[in-house]
């Protein structure tokens, strides 16, 4: 029997899509080997690779002049890649702070650039939230304004894309996929895969054509974005196996209806599991209504010595991966695409158990 996981990341992929990894494991397409021995260059492959990005384009209706790389060292690397690829010519960008993930990025930016701090956490009853754009005080000479669209440890999710005449770069990994997305909107768009798109091991990086020249002379050749756009992602050997994998996503993706049909049922879990949450006296969520994650739900329990037996027991009722991020404790369930709204419930209904047999 397969659990629910509720893991942050890696995190769960759809069923559908590991039995057809695994009948194709061993002999993919009658070639007579797996297609993770098989050549990057090979005809077969590149058609595989090709064929991921047709679709993840089709899913996120990305347009024309935006390049799609498939890239490795996860959206970690790109806290470093950015900055080398966007301040060639202008080395001053704005970093709204919201959260870990938006912090780590700054950090590494810093290293690179002139990086002006834009400080949009704050608490609304109590409660953490996001700072109006009318309260940010955003330069009028970046390169580049980076955000994090939704802080996976945290579950603090920007209601909106902001609004700005600069380059928007934006750390959509744990919600890429979850909802409708304007492309158009953004210049960059980056994500690590093991989310909500594959395994770990894969990067995507989305990125407006018109800024493939913007890079600093000394960035490393591997993580120079208009070398990998001229070599198809592929300057080395790419993550053959994960890109494979997610293109096995898309297509899971496509054959369900595609992000309008899997951000209803997104909707649905999230407000199954708020809604439970906040009905609630033993449990509660620490994020303003407004900027609530749908991937990404923290709660602590009123007794926190109770942590522990809930983790144990969540475990024997096949519910897996339920602690809160180490920096921050409590419990978090990341509710990605792959997470069936029948896992929600199953969830919902052995925290109402445990309320009742420990409150």
């Amino acid at each position: 029997m397969r659990a629910y996981n509720f893991c942050a990341g890696p995190a769960a992929l759809p069923t559908a899509v590991l039995e057809k990894a695994q009948q194709e494991l061993l002999d993919w397409h009658g070639k007579g080997l797996s297609i993770m021995e098989m050549s990057h260059r090979s005809k077969d492959y590149v058609a595989v690779a090709e064929k991921a990005e047709a679709d993840l384009r089709k899913l996120m209706n990305i347009p024309e002049n935006y390049k799609v790389l498939f890239l490795q060292g996860g959206a970690s690397l790109q806290f470093s890649a950015i900055p080398l690829n966007l301040l060639g010519k202008n080395n001053k960008a704005d970093y709204i702070h919201t959260g870990i993930w938006s912090e780590k990025a700054l950090q590494e930016a810093q290293r690179y650039g002139d990086i002006h701090v834009v400080e949009a956490g704050t608490k609304i009853d109590g409660k953490l939230a996001i700072t109006p754009q009318s309260q940010w005080n955003l330069s009028d000479d970046a390169a580049y304004v980076h955000y994090a669209d939704n802080e996976t440890i945290g579950g603090l999710q920007f209601a909106g894309i902001p609004e700005t005449d600069k380059p928007l770069v934006s750390d959509f990994s744990s919600s890429i996929l979850s909802a409708p997305l304007d492309v158009s909107k953004f210049g960059l768009i980056y994500a690590g895969a093991q989310k909500n798109i594959g395994p770990a091991g894969l990067t995507l990086v989305i990125i407006r054509e018109d800024l493939l020249d913007q890079a600093k002379p000394e960035i490393p050749s591997l993580l120079k974005y208009s070398a990998q756009a001229k070599n198809d992602s592929m300057v080395n050997t790419p993550s053959t196996y994960a890109w494979y994998l997610s293109g096995l996503v898309f297509e899971w993706l496509l054959e369900n209806g595609g992000v309008d049909a899997i951000h209803q049922v997104n909707l649905q879990k999230a407000q199954l599991l708020y809604g439970y949450i906040d009905s609630s006296d033993f449990y509660a969520n620490p994020i303003a209504e407004a900027n609530r994650s749908i991937m990404n739900v923290p709660f602590t329990l009123a007794n926190p010595d109770l942590e522990k037996l809930f983790l144990k027991e969540a475990e024997e009722n096949h519910l897996l991966n339920l602690a809160g991020h180490r920096s921050v404790g409590g419990m978090r369930a990341s509710i990605y695409n792959a997470v069936p709204l029948e896992g929600v419930q199953a969830l919902v209904n052995f925290m109402d158990d445990f309320a009742k047999r420990n409150g």
